[in-house]
């Protein structure tokens, strides 16, 4: 016999990846990272330099525009002269009568227009208390144009005049389509004519600070009452200045922003010019109008700016380009749902998105820089940051790129690698790849033997000739596979033998719960018939037989009674002697449970008349038949039995004890339900004490040979 080489799998495994890893492990860490990756860096982040510092300029620009612009239409003469006219006018109108209508009207434009709308997207539930007009000429004037307005909300700009005969509305009809057109060419979201006192006595679009006051009203807490306050109270020629964005309540909780300035005619006040701003504009200007990749930003890159509360002052690019995503993003990050809600609502992630990063921590600080960071999306950004100082607006801007896509061209380069390391590699691979052939071959007999088996195939062999640990495991595996055989087939018999103690001892139904493990069986069942029988003349016949006789004759009888019954859908309970009881509707319900109940007396009947006739006995029974609600149940703990228990079972023994030989009794719930079917006599023996006839007999019944029976 010839001498071979025993390795273990153990060895063999140890020397395939040591072959394998070494190779691949030694080319790649050669090649390595040999590229310039902080050049790469150092030109992105140039990049971003430049994209910040001309979103910057832009903004700037955009914001001195802004500016410019309003301050001429603070000189312009027919501003100065509509502000004054509306303001004589709107004095005018604080003696002016609303009806109770009218009045109704508005509370209803109120509750069923603006307040729904808001609070989808504010917290709580807003009053109408709270939000009504205070004052006349705010009711009048807010009710003629506003609820009794008939274009929809977002176009009450389009009413010139309200026809309601007043000089207001003679001078709104002559200066609203200027005021209009000027918003719609420059892009303004509203525009506001406010006197001395803070009574916004004209705007644009027509929303619920309309004709309201600054000072005392509602709104005397918004970003505009402040601003307005801070302008009235310098009084300066050329004085314009900005607020921040806040949630604006007229707009429906919109984010917006206002700038102001003073109107003056000679030396004399006459009040304030407000336009509240567009965010389309930022927005337009922050994305290059959704231009992202044009501005040289790639597919995930974006320029956006922050206020000192941490939150958004520009759109979102991620929320523009895949909205479902960038909410997906949100709430993985644990975003309030409130958040999500008003993002969802007004489409916009200002003052909703909060960005409390490092760039914009620094940036507030004053400090401009470059570095990688981790965005609001808590994902590596190449970021560069800086401070933003337009007015009193202290905000940063930052430019931001994926660091994934800034650093493509490196990981292109490092795929060039490993494509050469590849070819390197390639008759290593190949070397590897026979030797795991021959490695495995075994397993995978081993495997599929194994798989046959799990099947249910016991009669599989593994055959393996090699004399390493393979083929002992071969073996064992043999050994396993005939223990397994043997066992399962041993288990088979006794799961069989169960079964077939547990069909003869219990109903069909009963042995199925038992088999399924369950231990305590107990349950009320309703609309069942009991049927109780005893043979009589038994006693006498067994003076004269010996036991092997006795039981054998009672043997046949109650396997012809349980023939008859499973014919008939009845449960044999229990046989106590020559007493046999029975049931129908316990395990499966029938709706002719009484009938089959007294099919089945008869055919028992009819079993013992043939047996006499057969074997020349003197044999007689009589049954008792009731139905209503049973218990049953198990009993026992080591020796147990299947029962029944219950005031119908009760009645059913004692019309059994009662009836005569050869006959049947049935209870008055029976006799009634079957009367139909059956002739029935009543019985007026005593029942459970009882003389009146509550017991009725089958009159139909013949008895068996030799006996006597009461008809």
């Amino acid at each position: 016999m010839g001498w071979r080489l025993r390795l273990s799998i153990k060895s063999k495994l140890i020397a395939m990846l040591l072959v394998v890893s070494s190779c691949s492990i030694l080319v790649t860490a050669y090649l390595g990272y040999q590229s310039g990756q902080a050049n790469l860096t150092d030109r992105v982040f140039s990049q971003l330099i430049s994209i910040r510092a001309s979103k910057a300029n832009q903004i700037g620009s955009y914001f001195q525009t802004l500016r410019n612009h309003l301050q001429t239409l603070g000189e312009n003469p027919s501003v100065v002269t509509a502000l004054q006219e509306f303001d004589t006018n709107y004095r005018q109108l604080e003696t002016a009568q609303i009806p109770p209508t009218a009045v109704k009207k508005l509370a209803s434009y109120y509750r069923d227009e603006f307040l729904p709308r808001l609070a989808k997207t504010e917290q709580g539930n807003p009053l109408w208390e709270f939000f009504q007009p205070k004052t006349d000429v705010a009711r009048y004037l807010q009710y003629h144009y506003i609820a009794a307005n008939p274009h929809p909300v977002g176009k009450k700009h389009l009413l010139d005049d309200a026809k309601d005969g007043s000089g207001y509305s003679r001078i709104h009809a002559l200066y609203h389509p200027m005021f209009r057109q000027i918003i719609e060419k420059f892009g303004y979201y509203d525009l506001f004519l406010i006197n001395p006192q803070g009574d916004i006595v004209y705007t644009v679009y027509k929303e619920t600070d309309f004709v309201t006051n600054l000072t005392t009203g509602t709104y005397n807490e918004s970003n505009l009452a402040r601003l307005v306050s801070r302008v009235r109270q310098t009084k300066e020629r050329n004085y314009s200045r900005l607020i921040d964005f806040e949630s604006y309540a007229p707009s429906y909780g919109a984010p917006a922003a206002f700038i102001a300035m003073p109107i003056f005619k000679g030396a004399e006040f006459l009040g304030v010019l407000a336009v509240q701003l567009p965010v389309d504009e930022i927005n337009n200007v922050m994305t290059g109008n959704q231009n992202w990749e044009s501005d040289g930003l790639g597919k995930s890159g974006e320029t956006y700016l922050v206020g000192q509360d941490y939150l958004m002052r520009s759109i979102s690019r991620f929320l523009v380009e895949d909205r479902e995503k960038y909410l997906q993003t949100l709430h993985s990050l644990r975003v309030s749902d409130n958040t999500l809600k008003r993002i969802q609502q007004y489409n916009t992630s200002i003052l909703e998105q909060r960005v409390e990063t490092i760039g914009v921590k620094e940036a507030l600080a004053g400090k401009q820089n470059i570095q990688i960071i981790r965005d609001y999306r808590d994902i590596p950004v190449l970021s560069s940051y800086a401070p933003l100082k337009i007015d009193e607006l202290a905000w940063v801007i930052l430019s931001e790129i994926d660091l994934a896509e800034a650093y493509a061209p490196v990981y292109s380069f490092e795929r060039r690698l490993l494509i050469s390391a590849t070819l390197l590699m390639l008759l290593v691979t190949v070397l590897a790849m026979a030797l795991a052939y021959w490695f495995v071959k075994p397993i995978n007999q081993l495997i599929a033997s194994a798989r046959q088996v799990a099947a249910g195939q016991l009669d599989i062999v593994a055959s393996l000739q090699t004399r390493d640990e393979f083929g002992e495991l071969a073996r064992s595996f043999n050994d396993m596979v005939y223990s397994l055989r043997t066992q399962t087939n041993l288990i088979a018999e006794k799961n069989l033998e169960n079964e077939q103690l547990l069909l003869s001892v219990f109903p069909a139904a009963i042995a199925k719960r038992l088999k399924r493990g369950e231990k305590n069986i107990a349950e009320s069942v309703s609309n069942v018939a009991v049927l109780f029988s005893e043979l009589t003349g038994f006693s006498k016949l067994s003076a004269n037989l010996t036991a092997y006789e006795i039981v054998s004759i009672l043997n046949d009888l109650v396997s012809s009674f349980d023939e008859a019954a499973e014919r008939y859908g009845m449960e044999k309970i229990k046989t106590i002697g020559d007493s046999y009881m029975a049931v129908c509707g316990l395990s499966l319900p029938y709706l002719d449970h009484d009938k089959r109940a007294i099919d089945f007396a008869l055919e028992m009947l009819l079993i013992v008349r043939r047996y006499n006739n057969e074997r020349g006995f003197q044999l007689n029974i009589r049954i008792g038949i009731n139905s209503g609600s049973v218990v049953a149940g198990i009993v026992g703990r080591n020796k147990f039995i299947y029962d029944v228990w219950g005031d119908t079972i009760d009645i059913a023994n004692a019309l059994r004890g009662a009836c005569p030989p050869g006959a049947v009794l049935v209870s008055e719930g029976v006799y009634q339900r079957l009367e139909d079917l059956y002739e029935f006599v009543p019985y007026g023996n005593e029942i459970n004490g009882k003389t009146k006839p509550s017991a009725w007999c089958l009159k139909s019944v013949q008895a068996p040979q030799n006996s006597e029976v009461t008809r």
